[in-house]
């Protein structure tokens, strides 16, 4: 049978990798730079944990596991009939692949309370699964690279990873827009339509204003039945433009309308201080689909790529609460990989550095030459040099074949002559160019 991936996967060369773990170190950087440390969780967790926390599209996107031994010898013939997904899935799998960071994080603070401070800062970098439709920067497994805090409602919280945002993508050199809203906003603007009731229909509405316009999107509100005064007034609210100070004017009779706007506004006043290259721009449209938002959300699009959203996220006012730890606050963002991968590569900003790291390769004559050259390698390795013997005394074309197909810029050569000796001969694979290097004219030339 000929080999093949599951759809929406993908395998990763040397070079892809090692692109990949510079972002990752990029990033650890700006985590660790601010006091943030690093946890894993397990790729599965119990069925009961992930369901019910992203809302039915969400719940749909779980990769469940089927129960070990025989899952169907417990279901009844009339509950097969019934042929409703959302009642089988819990009878024939009890636990499902992660499908992000933040709610494994979530039960990882309700079971870990008595061992961390508060306000516990983490950060986590692996990957996740949904069963998605694949397609342009969105596969089924990805990387998730998630800051959050938990413990704190502070408000200082979410300029620090805004500002986490901004130091991570100046450091990759990629251009980018941080989209700020607030859930709050929304709330308000529902209750003053007096739509609030229907907040779910209105939000996935609003979320696709910058998609289809304002027309088509006031059409699906009529549609989703909403009252056709408040969708009249809010088309008017759209022509006249939303900004935050009109909002100010708009949202009086709202108490949640109103703490919404003020925590916008100092977000946007503190975290707009000091920005290295990241634009940061209010978007009233902004909803971010997970239902445990509940405060300030975040957004992040690369600029001059065709690609959706590279980082996102916002604050949770209760999310341990579904595991029974109430009144514990948190905000979180989180970093696309694959996406901020692809970005940098349409752009050509990878440093060459990364992808063609200097590196030496010794040629393999024998046995004892290979014991003297391996002496070499050794010495090289211990300090910080990537370098390799080959493993076998085989025909040199065969080596040096092995060499340009890895990329190996350079080969050394101990022969007979040469064992022994402190200055040995050096190939440039490249130009052709040889010469006697002593160890510390090849660290020179490595390093």
């Amino acid at each position: 049978m000929k080999p093949s991936l599951a759809k929406g996967t993908r395998d990763f060369s040397a070079e892809v990798v090692q692109n990949r773990q510079y972002i990752m170190n990029v990033l650890k950087e700006q985590f660790e730079l601010r006091g943030y440390d690093p946890i894993e969780t397990p790729s599965f967790e119990n069925i009961e944990t992930l369901t019910g926390k992203y809302g039915g599209e969400g719940d749909r996107l779980i990769f469940k596991i089927l129960r070990s031994g025989d899952f169907t010898s417990k279901i009844s013939e009339e509950l097969w009939q019934e042929k409703q997904p959302s009642k089988l899935a819990t009878k024939i799998a009890d636990k499902a692949l992660r499908y992000d960071l933040t709610v494994p994080f979530a039960r990882y603070v309700v079971q870990h309370r008595n061992e961390i401070a508060f306000p516990f800062k983490r950060y986590q970098m692996q990957p996740v699964w949904r069963a998605d439709r694949p397609q342009k920067g969105r596969f089924r497994e990805f990387y998730q690279c998630d800051a959050d805090v938990v413990g704190s409602d502070s408000l200082w919280q979410e300029v620090e990873l805004i500002h986490i945002y901004d130091a991570s993508f100046s450091k990759l050199g990629l251009s980018t827009t941080i989209k700020i809203n607030n859930r709050k906003v929304l709330m308000g603007i529902a209750e003053v339509l007096r739509i609030s009731d229907q907040f779910i229909a209105f939000t996935v509405a609003v979320d696709k204003l910058d998609k289809v316009g304002p027309d088509r999107v006031c059409q699906e509100m009529l549609d989703q039945g909403l009252d056709e005064t408040a969708v009249a007034t809010f088309e008017l609210w759209l022509k006249e433009g939303l900004s935050v100070a009109r909002l100010q004017e708009l949202l009086q009779s709202s108490e949640e309308g109103k703490v919404g706007l003020q925590e916008l506004s100092f977000v946007l006043e503190n975290a707009s201080k000091g920005l290295q290259g990241c634009e940061l721009e209010f978007d009233f449209t902004l909803v971010r689909g997970l239902n445990y938002y509940t405060g300030t959300i975040f957004e992040v699009v690369a600029n001059g790529v065709t690609m959706g959203s590279i980082g996102g996220g916002g604050r949770y006012a209760d999310l341990t609460s579904i595991f029974g730890m109430k009144d514990t606050s948190g905000v979180g963002i989180s970093f696309g990989l694959d996406r901020i991968y692809l970005c940098l590569e349409e752009l050509n900003l990878f440093p060459s550095v990364v992808a063609h790291m200097p590196s030496i390769i010794f040629a393999n004559f024998g046995a004892a030459e290979g014991t003297a050259a391996y002496h070499w390698v050794q010495m090289l390795v211990a300090h910080g040099v990537r370098a390799e013997l080959y493993p076998d005394a085989t025909k040199l074309k065969k080596q040096f074949d092995f060499a340009n197909k890895k990329g190996i810029p350079f080969m050394a050569m101990v022969g007979t002559n040469e064992m022994g000796l402190d200055a040995i001969p050096v190939k440039n694979l490249a130009s052709g160019e040889q010469k006697q290097l002593t160890l510390q004219q090849i660290l020179a030339l490595l390093k």
